[in-house]
């Protein structure tokens, strides 16, 4: 739901469901509401009351966000509302367009975050991965650095993974835009992605976006080598539906930048074979069952990492039907410190398209927040693991 369609619907729901308080007046006997000209007593004063209260939570939970039941109060509120207006219907029949405003909003919060939306498939695959990994990881020492190139074990110092546990899982938020194609238009997006390493890596992702003024809402699943991705416009209507070898192929090389660009303290016990190009580059085979990628990681003086590049991502359509093997980088903007661990604080995504198209930037992000080795996908994490990013140094 947009921002303006959102203040939209909040206003007229907020707007009905203080009108329903006239009716608690008059059947409480508090005032003389000339605009029900029809009785109203004691019970029904009561029912009037009960559907202000659910109608204004209503709106409540659309302008502020709320639990992933916040769908079966609006349509509670729907119900009770017209319910009260039939008793009193000669005055008060209009309301029923705004009940059905109300159920069309109960309908969308359901598909947007029920029990069979992407978020609700998001946060089970989350909640099941976290299942799978280690619950007290060694500590990363020195020493262990030694088995790396040194151009990789100087970023996982300067990352402050040394002497902190090895990372089994990450989740961060995001913010940014998104477009498909050089000459297409950005498209504003929210990200929330949770990662686990070890033996069985997984990773889920899922975006809300806007294109002309509609919601989409993307989620990619990444489990036992096996990767989907799936788009629904208004979380009702499939737009793409992408799955098969091109996309496990794919999603592994995101996995593969995930980890180093992420979760440098995860580096250690990855199954990757690095070896060592020059000063400021490694080149890294990610295996996952049997499926190997590779990229070239770019640091700077600094020891900083500043550039993954990859040939092994396939490019999909826009209906997610068919891929293109085509070059792929994510070129970091900047790091911040996010609780002693050294983070990235911006970046890209681009295409080596060929010409006529050319290279370019097809994603612009930032990250908002990070947690690492959490124990839910749900909830609010410890607060010393979820800390907002500092500004840039």
């Amino acid at each position: 739901m947009t921002t303006a369609v959102r203040s939209a619907v909040v206003a007229v729901l907020t707007l009905h469901g203080l009108i329903h308080l006239l009716g608690t007046a008059k059947g409480f006997g508090w005032a003389d509401v000339a605009a029900l000209t029809q009785p109203v007593g004691g019970g029904a004063g009561v029912l009037w009351l009960v559907a202000a209260a659910l109608v204004l939570t209503s709106a409540w939970f659309v302008a502020r966000g709320g639990p992933t039941w916040w769908w079966a109060v609006a349509a509670s509120a729907a119900v009770v509302s017209q319910i009260a207006i039939a008793t009193s219907w000669h005055d008060a029949r209009a309301g029923t367009a705004v009940n059905v405003l109300l159920a069309l909003v109960a309908a969308y919060g359901f598909a947007s975050v029920g029990p069979t939306s992407f978020r609700a498939q998001w946060r089970d695959q989350a909640t099941r991965a976290l299942a799978d990994v280690d619950p007290a990881p060694p500590l990363v020492d020195e020493v262990d650095l030694t088995s790396l190139p040194g151009p990789l074990a100087a970023y996982v110092r300067r990352s402050g993974a040394v002497g902190r546990p090895r990372v089994t899982s990450v989740r961060a938020t995001f913010h940014g835009r998104i477009r498909s194609g050089a000459d297409q238009t950005w498209m504003p997006f929210t990200g929330e992605q949770l990662n686990t390493y070890g033996p069985r890596p997984q990773r889920a992702f899922i975006m809300d976006a806007s294109r002309s003024g509609l919601p989409v809402t993307v989620l990619h699943q990444f489990a036992n080598g096996t990767a989907t991705m799936r788009a629904k416009v208004l979380s009702a209507l499939t737009v793409v539906d992408a799955a098969g070898p091109e996309m496990d192929r794919g999603e592994t090389v995101t996995v593969f930048n995930d980890l180093v660009v992420l979760a440098p303290g995860a580096i250690l016990g990855a199954p990757v074979r690095w070896t060592a190009v020059d000063a400021h580059h490694v080149r890294g085979v990610f295996s996952d069952g049997t499926t190997s990628v590779a990229a070239v990681l770019t640091f700077d003086d600094q020891s900083d990492l500043v550039d993954f590049t990859s040939d092994d991502r396939l490019r999909a359509s826009p209906d997610g039907t068919s891929f293109t093997p085509q070059g792929w980088s994510t070129p970091v903007s900047g790091h911040r410190v996010v609780g002693g661990r050294r983070v990235m604080a911006a970046a890209e995504a681009r295409w080596q398209a060929p010409p006529p198209e050319g290279p370019f930037s097809y994603v612009e992000l930032a990250l908002d927040e990070i947690a690492y080795n959490v124990t839910s996908a749900v909830g609010t994490p410890d607060r010393a693991l979820r800390t907002p990013v500092a500004a840039p140094s």
